[in-house]
């Protein structure tokens, strides 16, 4: 595809601020599409739009994940090594032990949810911005 040079005499804004229908003006928003039309994915992950949706996904993944295994691994060592601590009574047959195993079930619950929402919020408004400029329609 041909692209206009212009002279140094002229500015690129009063060329676009003046031209017609075709023009061959750079684009205010860069596209990631090749010339047959399809995504350039070397382009869209070395683009800043794509570095802040990994950010964002970093930035929640790793603290939920190390606070998933630090609860889990505590869990897991209390019923392995301090057998007095978990098998203490909190009413009925329900022991320490017990109610640690269900936390563990309510803890992944919570952690699914808030990630949802977190995606719902953070993650799926910026994977639509690299789609848009993808020229991916969603489906």
């Amino acid at each position: 595809m041909t692209k206009a040079l212009w002279s140094p005499a002229e500015s690129r804004r009063t060329h676009h601020e003046n031209s017609g229908f075709a023009t061959f003006a750079d684009p205010d928003t860069p596209s990631y599409v090749d010339v047959d039309g399809k995504p350039d994915f070397e382009l869209i992950q070395s683009s800043a739009e794509f570095s802040l949706l990994r950010r964002r996904l970093v930035y929640f993944i790793f603290p939920m994940s190390a606070l998933f295994l630090c609860s889990y691994m505590t869990f897991v060592l209390l019923s392995a090594y301090a057998y007095d601590i978990v098998s203490k009574r909190v009413f009925g047959v329900v022991n320490l032990g017990i109610l640690l195993g269900l936390a563990q079930f309510v803890s992944t619950i919570i952690i699914t949810l808030s990630y949802a929402r977190y995606a719902r919020r953070k993650l799926d408004p910026q994977t639509q911005v690299i789609r848009s400029m993808a020229g991916i329609e969603e489906k």
